[in-house]
């Protein structure tokens, strides 16, 4: 099953040239959930991966770079006639903010389904299911935690045939929990292999309730507002610095440190020096950049750099010339190749 993050917004408070407000897509298998959706996140995703009919859309707090781009999306699935339900979460007041959205777009045809969490509540999913965590901000505010279930062992072939189990059928069926002539999974499966875990942080200072939530993650995504030189700025605004999220991350015993709502008021490099000084598997994704999440067998999680030239070579190639111009798809020098993460 893929599992992947993509990086729609990575910028804070204010859009850049380069920079997008928060927005993060998480693809797993055909779901896409996205979490939070600021000004202009429709247009991110167009001009990229394309505006996939969203499974759910998970909000972290109501500070408007947060989710000043619902109203156009929302609308804009009820203008290509979209008919399957849509669920929207959030920490309470999230059923006033959609109020006041439809308020502002205009209801929709399809329906839109508004639920308010509370920490220690889950979402199940097929698969997996995303918790939200209280987090210290200024008012309500949430990271989530996206948990796969467990998987069951590897599977011992051998063991089986010589508890008298044929090849085939009766392989699948003992794998899928089933007795077979007396013979149990727990005699030919190793011990089960925990699933992948994704923490996105929302905006926060470090708090511990965050740092246990994201205890061995495959991928936490932080934010990093600030560097080191205003620590104390970041503590009266609720926002970290680079440094404290790889603090975070390190005691975490993360696999790879993700910083996002990035300031214009630091340079990159600065931010991405303070925080590797400290935990060394950090990384600036860049927007459209992606963050791929194999199995831990597989490997660690890798960053893929956004590359239009080669997006829009491969629309053109595979519908048309029409296609490359209507998926919006940039073609500024500015985007870096898509390779593994060597850079910021």
């Amino acid at each position: 099953m893929d599992l992947s993050i993509f990086f729609a917004g990575t910028g804070g408070s204010v859009p850049t040239a380069r920079r997008g407000l928060p927005a993060v897509l998480v693809r797993r298998g055909g779901d896409r959930i996205l979490f939070d959706c600021g000004e202009g996140t429709q247009r991110q995703l167009v001009a990229s991966a394309g505006l996939a009919d969203l499974t759910e859309i998970y909000l972290t707090h109501f500070h408007s770079d947060h989710w000043l781009g619902l109203p156009g999306m929302l609308k804009t699935f009820d203008l290509r006639g979209r008919d399957k339900p849509l669920r929207v979460f959030g920490p309470a007041g999230l059923r006033g903010l959609i109020g006041f959205v439809e308020r502002m777009s205009g209801r929709v045809s399809y329906g839109l389904e508004v639920v308010e969490l509370e920490p220690g509540e889950s979402v199940e999913h097929d698969g997996y299911r995303i918790a939200p965590v209280a987090v210290a901000h200024r008012g309500p505010a949430f990271g989530y935690v996206l948990y796969e279930d467990e998987r069951p062992g590897v599977f011992d072939p051998g063991s089986a045939v010589r508890l008298g189990l044929e090849p085939g059928p009766e392989f699948g069926r003992v794998q899928r929990g089933e007795t077979v002539r007396g013979v149990g999974p727990e005699q030919v499966l190793g011990p089960s292999r925990r699933g992948r875990k994704i923490v996105l942080s929302g905006d926060t200072q470090p708090c511990e309730s965050l740092r246990i939530a994201a205890h061995q993650a495959d991928v936490l995504v932080h934010e990093a507002t600030f560097a080191d030189e205003e620590t104390a700025r970041a503590r009266e605004t609720g926002h970290s610095t680079a440094a404290q999220a790889a603090t975070l991350a390190r005691e975490a015993e993360v696999s790879l440190l993700a910083l996002t709502h990035v300031s214009t008021r630091h340079p990159l490099r600065l931010l991405r020096d303070e925080a590797r000084a400290v935990f060394a598997h950090t990384v600036i994704p860049r927007d459209f950049d992606t963050i791929e999440i194999p199995l831990a067998e597989r490997g660690q999680p890798e960053v893929i750099r956004w590359d239009p030239h080669a997006a829009a070579a491969a629309s053109a190639a595979s519908t048309g010339p029409e296609a490359s111009e209507a998926s919006g798809a940039s073609t500024s020098p500015e985007a870096q190749p898509a390779v593994a993460d060597s850079g910021p």
